[in-house]
């Protein structure tokens, strides 16, 4: 059973407007020019891979119906939409992949991790017996595995038993954490698109591979179909200038991205890093980079395969092959990059959304935080501050592979050097812990000596698995502690109690300050003095800007199309009382807690009732069924988790209009059955008259015309006192809000092909 019904009459009316378009098509979101240029289906780049995944590569003159883009003339494609072409299904002739068209895909891999066991009854709830692609599905045990109680040990069996019976891939906890499994197994390869059910897959981009979370929804659909929907987003050129100082790694870059361009500029769009400053960055800094794409609002950060990555690959290949990685599918990747670079890189005449640049030169390391990725400050100018830590982590998908601990191991050599009559080990009051991304980063540690100098160092070792970073397992922050992490978020209550503080920094300024027992450089930690007192020096300016003729914020998504019919059983308006949360960046942390994500059994009257809870405890007293929720900016950014939006359900909520929202959760939203619309305009009205509280039951109503696009609010007299337009909902969306979400729409489309 395919999704070619997906949105099947909007997609006719795309293709007839689009047809009638001119060559250029302006949004509220972005601009981008409307080619046909076609990539050649002979290439290389489909034999990279082991005879036994041959099967995973869809092939370009396939035609199966769905395609939702029409032939176009002139201009080029960005790396994003060409990867995307390749995995889309049922293209017609002369159509190409453009940012903002709705495609089918079959992505080569699909990545679950602890999440499996609730995808498993999703996929047999469908009516799924068996996987339309035993080769797609890739499960790697990595969140939870410090805990050995009897529940968790039966749900890892479980998704055990469950690979082997459908024979798919599965490696167990202690393997390592998923994205990095993926990575050193070769299942996120150059050149393809690979999706997994986890927000931060964006990092199978450091190695050319086109990576973007999906939501455990699509998985069970993915399981059953092979495939899935996904709008191509639109893209944002990163221009990376100069080198990289000494000192300087790519945590250092993301870091500072995050925050130099933090109005969402790069929200919901997907990132290709390009420039001569790619060039001296090691393939572990640019899968730090793309990793924390994520945290930037973005759905996916690539960089073209270089030379870099080949000789990574090369080098890979001769030291720890794999089905995927051996001597062959290399030297075949090395020679259609060489023989084929238009397939490989973005066109000359590519539209991108908006162009940004950074000169690397001029950064040095920085910090993220307190508690918010969207600042942050130089070391040079923290430093003074002394900023004592209590807790310092190593750990991650991000920041713990063996260039990472490495870097890590050389602070404490160095410092132990300086200091040789004082062993070298972290502060009085400073626990510090370290984990290996997989089980080879361990071994090639633990070869290294890094290993054993950083246990040496009194740093205590945690398994290959997330761990501290999704707040699983020992080491958590307790109240009133502040950490220091080299991990990807540092939201509050993410990694312990949202009393205590965090802030993000490179696995070497992790290390000064674990040594230190505040937040410090290694410069700082081998001098061994009050660094940087009062005779610290200004850190100089890090130089950087948007192109002239790119947007300079983030806009608002494409509008559904301006049909206003409403099919059988969609109410073409709705109404309710007005709660507004104005704060902005709320994410999935703050709306359902990590703590609870891995647990299966939680009742839907249980997650009423935490809902919000690292927001505002008091949220589930207020609010009501039928409650129409208004908040701030980038709702929903952070992880995957598909509760978030299953939670806001359980406490009532239908319909959620928002500033802007993280396009994972406005996708986990729709697949169950949540409405999720933007509309700055109210923010901004509401903004000016509510200016205090977490949850603000205003005393309004809000009246919302869906299928006509608008909404009005009414005071208690009856009174309108504010109207504004709001995107349209088209038949697409309709038809799976009326059938309660996406597993239930393809349940019915599985029995009426069965009949």
């Amino acid at each position: 059973m395919s999704f070619r019904l997906l949105v099947a009459a909007a997609a006719a009316r795309r293709v007839a407007s689009a047809r009638a378009a001119s060559t250029t098509t302006t949004t509220t979101t972005s601009s981008s020019s409307s080619s046909a240029r076609r990539l050649g289906s002979g290439s290389a780049l489909c034999t990279a891979t082991s005879n036994k995944e041959q099967d995973l590569r869809p092939a370009l003159h396939q035609r199966r119906g769905f395609a939702f883009t029409a032939a176009r003339q002139g201009g080029g494609q960005t790396l994003v939409e060409k990867i995307a072409q390749r995995h889309a299904v049922g293209l017609g002739e002369g159509e190409s992949v453009r940012s903002g068209d709705f495609i089918a895909i079959r992505p080569r891999h699909i990545m679950t991790h602890d999440n499996t066991g609730a995808v498993i009854p999703k996929f047999k709830g469908i009516g799924a017996t068996r996987l339309a692609d035993a080769r797609q599905p890739v499960f790697a045990l990595d969140h939870d595995i410090q805990n050995t109680g009897d529940k968790n040990t039966a749900k890892y069996q479980s998704i055990e038993q469950f690979a082997t019976t459908h024979g798919n891939k599965f490696y167990p906890a202690g393997r390592g954490i998923a994205h990095q499994v993926l990575v050193e197994e070769g299942h996120a390869w150059p050149g393809t698109m690979v999706v997994g059910s986890d927000s931060h897959s964006n990092m199978y981009g450091g190695i050319g591979c086109l990576g973007t979370p999906v939501v455990r929804t699509d998985a069970a659909a993915i399981w059953a179909t092979a495939q899935t929907w996904w709008q191509a987003p639109p893209v944002a050129r990163v221009e990376l200038r100069g080198a990289l100082p000494p000192g300087v790694v790519g945590k250092d870059v993301i870091v500072a991205l995050c925050a130099l361009f933090g109005n969402d500029e790069v929200l919901n769009h997907a990132v290709e890093f390009v420039g001569d400053g790619v060039r001296a960055l090691a393939v572990e800094d640019r899968l730090a980079i793309s990793n924390m794409t994520t945290e930037w609002g973005s759905l996916a950060g690539l960089f073209a395969v270089d030379d870099t990555v080949l000789s990574w690959y090369e080098t890979r290949a001769a030291t720890r092959p794999t089905q995927a990685i051996n001597a062959a599918s290399v030297a075949e990747l090395r020679r259609s990059v060489e023989a084929e670079p238009a397939l490989w890189t973005a066109d000359g005449d590519a539209a991108y959304a908006k162009r940004l640049w950074l000169d690397l030169s001029t950064l040095t390391p920085h910090v993220s935080g307190p508690d918010t990725v969207k600042a942050a400050t130089p070391l040079a100018a923290l430093e003074p501050r002394r900023v004592a830590i209590q807790k310092a982590y190593v750990v991650s998908c991000v920041n713990s592979r063996a260039k990472d601990l490495r870097e890590a191991a050389d602070v404490v050599r160095a410092v132990q050097r300086a200091h040789p009559d004082q062993k070298a080990v972290a502060a009085a009051g400073v626990s510090w812990y370290v984990a290996p991304a997989s089980s080879q980063v361990l071994a090639d540690a633990q070869a290294s000596g890094d290993w054993q100098v950083l246990l040496d160092a009194g740093a205590h070792p945690l398994p290959p698995g997330c761990g501290p970073c999704i707040g699983l397992g020992v080491g958590l922050l307790e109240d009133g502690e502040v950490g220091i992490s080299a991990t990807n978020r540092n939201y509050k209550g993410r990694m312990g109690s949202k009393r205590a503080h965090t802030y993000l920094a490179s696995p070497a300024v992790v290390a000064a300050s674990a040594l230190r027992g505040y937040i410090c450089s290694p410069a700082a930690a081998i001098k061994g003095e009050a660094a940087g007192s009062a005779h610290a020096a200004e850190p100089s300016a890090v130089s950087y800007g948007i192109e002239s003729g790119s947007p300079s914020s983030a806009s608002a998504p494409l509008a559904a199309s301006a049909a206003s019919a409403a099919i059988d059983g969609f109410p073409a308006a709705l109404s309710g009382r007005l709660v507004f949360l104005p704060a902005d960046n709320l994410n999935t942390d703050g709306i359902y807690p990590g703590k609870y994500t891995y647990q299966d059994d939680i009742t839907r009257d249980q997650m009423r009732s935490i809902v919000m809870e690292n927001y505002d405890p008091e949220f589930s007293c207020l609010v009501q069924p039928e409650d129409v929720v208004v908040a701030g900016a980038n709702f929903g950014t952070g992880s995957s988790r598909e509760q978030a939006a299953t939670a806001l359900l359980a406490a009532g909520v239908r319909l959620v209009i928002c500033e802007s929202a993280s396009e994972t959760f406005k996708r986990n939203a729709v697949n169950n059955g949540l409405l999720v619309l933007e509309s700055p305009a109210l923010v901004s009205w509401l903004r000016a008259r509510f200016d205090s509280g977490l949850t603000i039951v205003t005393g309004l109503d809000a009246r919302v015309a869906l299928t006509a696009g608008s909404v009005a609010l009414v005071d208690s007299t009856g009174a309108k006192v504010f109207e504004a337009a709001i995107p349209r909902i088209g038949k697409a969306a309709q038809e799976i809000i009326v059938a309660g979400g996406l597993e239930n729409w393809v349940r019915q489309r599985m029995a009426a092909s069965a009949n």
